[in-house]
């Protein structure tokens, strides 16, 4: 029987600075919250914008990058998994959670200021996952060589 798949991928921009905390044995523990905004015309051919707003959570060595690299207003993409939750709450009522647990982030955009006057240094692409082994070097080629890298602008 085949496995099921469960991956998002967004593209969006931090609605706040992230929130890192340690867990007991170390590991950090970042979490923002990312809005993503698509835009569709209506009936009346006028364009109407709609933000979505997304939680989005980081583990370990990525959970740090994110917590050091990422500011408010900073533009992500994050690849993870769609997790969800339910808890009961001190009202006793039950109260339900979506997050997306990211195992992939890369900055995008350009240098942005850190806010006090000198612009933040880039991070580079984060992953959780291991690399593969290859012959070619990992960096042998640019982001725009991807075809819908060079056309994210225009989403």
């Amino acid at each position: 029987m085949a496995r099921g798949i469960n991956k998002a991928i967004l593209v969006g921009n931090l609605g706040n600075d992230p929130e890192t905390k340690y867990t007991q044995g170390g590991m950090a523990v970042t979490r923002i919250s990312l809005a993503t905004t698509s835009v569709r015309k209506d009936k009346d051919g006028n364009q109407v914008e709609k933000t979505e707003w997304h939680r989005v959570v980081f583990f370990g060595k990525l959970g740090e990058i994110a917590g050091e690299y990422l500011r408010k207003g900073s533009q992500v993409y994050v690849e993870g998994e769609i997790r969800y939750d339910k808890f009961t709450g001190q009202d006793g009522v039950e109260k339900h959670t979506t997050d997306i647990v990211a195992n992939e982030m890369q900055m995008l955009g350009g240098r942005q200021d850190s806010g006090n006057g000198t612009p933040r240094q880039s991070a580079p692409r984060a992953t959780e996952r291991p690399q593969r082994a290859t012959n070619a070097p990992v960096d042998a080629f640019e982001d725009t060589d991807i075809p819908f890298v060079r056309q994210m602008g225009n989403w």
